[in-house]
């Protein structure tokens, strides 16, 4: 595995040592690597054993300990710490780990200090609660140990599997640094990301976004496939940083009039059914194509001919943009149209079809919706246009653009002067990509829209693709748009899956089981469930699952609702059957259409 993944372009390799047997084995990993000319850094990830992290410490480049179980515990017990209890606490873990800074030290090992959201001690959740702040003092609680100790070789981390959560903790890590004045580098990654392109699109918000706030060092994709699959994740995500050009044009964000580590979504009007509290709309691009029964189907709607109705997927565009194209079919009644508003005018038939104008159009033309108008524009037009006569406008929707490859931080200013200007002008996030492949456009649509959604910006999103690729294709910009969406969790669609990769703790396989899962509860929209190798991965970091799939033995399966044990060492042929059924007695089910 290390081979391969050395071959798939991975610069550091992390291997489990459950125990000192593993621990010690890494001697001969390592040599076997060097023999064959693998000289590829190797860390060490510890999880409960002390004493395992002191063997590895000899023996590899770098140990990873998780500051929430290397010397604490995490029953989810209720536990109120007073100020002397509190302290006798940290005197004890100082005792526990001051031993392996030693080894450090001695052996020049360098140290990750892992804090991950769903394994908080029960010290750390009594005095700061299940936050990013309470992830953030768990790690610099160990950092002020080592640095007492003047071991200073270290790496830190703020790891969840919800994008936003993670986000905010690395935020508050480097603000928090900053006023101690510790410059440590950050290893990036969003945990138990799960599979396919929902993972990479959930994975690219979290990291991509930190990518764009200039924050992170080393980064780690977490994928339930083959290991080999994550380190070309993770060098299209950083590519997109390395030796641009553009790097070097983007304007410095000043000002900002939103707190960047606790979420609220801008202030909007209601206008018809974008804004206020309204879930973001999905505007999909069909203007360059002439419109077939095939291409509503690719944004939802399907047309049933022998019921003579459409029928809705779980995730159908709310409007679709024509441009100058007329269709020749009929559309369902319930889909909107956008028009450029010189072909709008013309339509007879305006009741679901809206106008799209530049800013400069709309203000000089007299030829408006009266109840719905998307007004495009850019940063450059909210700086140089005075907005104070259509600020009150409500049929206007303004739909914000960049023409810039790292236009992210240019959209984030522009949501900083509509809100300094106080304008409450709902906004589409819209985004053109071109001369692009598939697995680009995933990953940096999600990195650049994504990444405003968890700051509270947007009111919807419209994604469209100059490409040569013909793999980027109108169902792959609908899915992927829906798919940004849920992974900032601002509207849900589908079933969310909190998956672990294959570890040497993981006591069943992962990608058959999940699939497995998968297969029987796709259609569960908004259930969140977590499938996890072993227990160390299991309670903790599937910590906001609705219910949880966990190895426990081998052969043997803890089930969960919530972080509530259900059943335990359920045998493994019977473990999916009684996870459907525990997902029945919640009242969470529903049967396939």
């Amino acid at each position: 595995e290390t081979i391969r993944m050395v071959n798939s372009g991975c610069e550091y390799v992390r291997i489990t040592a459950p125990s000192i047997n593993e621990a010690e084995n890494l001697k001969n990993i390592k040599a076997e690597l060097r023999k064959r000319s693998y000289n590829i850094p190797l860390i060490a990830d510890i999880h409960f054993t002390p004493n395992a992290a002191e063997v590895a410490a000899r023996i590899v480049e770098k140990v990873r300990v998780n500051p929430g179980n290397y010397a604490d515990k995490k029953n989810f017990n209720k536990i109120e710490y007073t100020d002397d209890e509190y302290d006798a606490e940290i005197s004890r873990i100082t005792k526990r780990f001051t031993p392996l800074i030693n080894v450090c030290k001695e052996y020049g090992t360098a140290m990750r200090i892992g804090t991950n959201h769903g394994s908080l001690s029960d010290r750390i959740m009594s005095r700061y609660g299940d936050t990013p702040l309470g992830m953030v003092e768990s790690a610099l609680e160990f950092v002020r140990i080592c640095e007492a100790n003047n071991y200073y070789n270290l790496v830190l981390s703020m790891k969840a599997s919800n994008p936003l959560v993670m986000v905010q903790a690395y935020r508050l890590l480097v603000h928090m640094m900053m006023e101690e004045g510790m410059k440590y580098p950050l290893h990036l990654g969003v945990t138990e990301a799960g599979d396919g392109e929902d993972a990479r699109i959930k994975s690219a918000v979290g990291i991509g976004t930190l990518l764009e706030d200039g924050i992170g060092d080393t980064v780690r994709v977490s994928l339930t496939e083959p290991p080999e699959n994550e380190a070309p994740v993770a060098i299209e995500l950083v590519q997109k940083y390395i030796d641009s050009e553009e790097n070097q044009k983007v304007i410095p964000e000043t000002k900002s009039v939103k707190n960047p580590f606790e979420y609220s979504k801008r202030s909007t009007y209601n206008v018809q059914n974008i804004g206020s509290s309204n879930v973001p709309i999905v505007i999909s691009d069909l203007s360059n194509i002439n419109l077939s029964l095939n291409d509503l189907r690719s944004v939802g709607y399907k047309y049933d001919e022998a019921i003579d109705k459409w029928i809705l997927s779980d995730s159908p565009a709310d409007y679709i943009y024509l441009g100058d194209r007329i269709p020749k079919l009929e559309l369902p009644q319930n889909v909107y149209t956008i028009y450029n508003f010189q072909t709008w005018s013309t339509l007879e038939e305006k009741k679901s079809a809206y106008p799209f104008f530049r800013i400069n159009d709309f203000i000089d033309t007299k030829i408006k919706s009266e109840v719905l108008n998307f007004v495009g524009l850019s940063v450059e037009d909210i700086e140089k246009i005075t907005l104070q006569e259509i600020r009150n406008d409500k049929t206007i929707v303004l739909v914000l653009t960049t023409e810039k490859a790292l236009g992210m931080s240019e959209q984030r200013r522009a949501f900083n002067e509509l809100m300094a200007l106080d304008i409450h002008l709902p906004v589409i996030i819209k985004r053109n990509y071109t001369n692009i492949n598939q697995d680009k456009f995933i990953l940096y649509s999600a990195t650049d829209v994504g990444g405003l959604f968890l700051d509270g910006f947007g009111d919807g999103i419209w994604i469209s693709k100059k490409s040569e690729d013909r793999s980027i294709d109108v169902e792959l910009l609908n899915r992927t748009a829906f798919g940004i969406l849920q992974a900032t969790r601002t509207r849900i669609t589908k079933t969310e899956y909190i998956a672990c990769p294959s570890c040497g703790r993981t006591l069943f396989d992962l990608v058959e089981v999940t699939n497995k899962i998968r297969s029987r509860t796709e259609h569960l929209k908004g259930v969140k469930i977590g499938i996890m190798g072993c227990i160390v991965n299991g309670p903790g970091e599937m910590a906001d699952a609705d219910f949880g799939y966990v190895g426990s033995g081998i052969g043997k399966i803890t089930l969960y609702r919530g972080k509530d044990v259900i059943e335990k060492n359920v045998d493994e042929k019977y473990a999916v059957d009684k996870l459907i059924q525990i997902i029945k007695d919640n009242g969470s089910w529903v049967e396939k259409e």
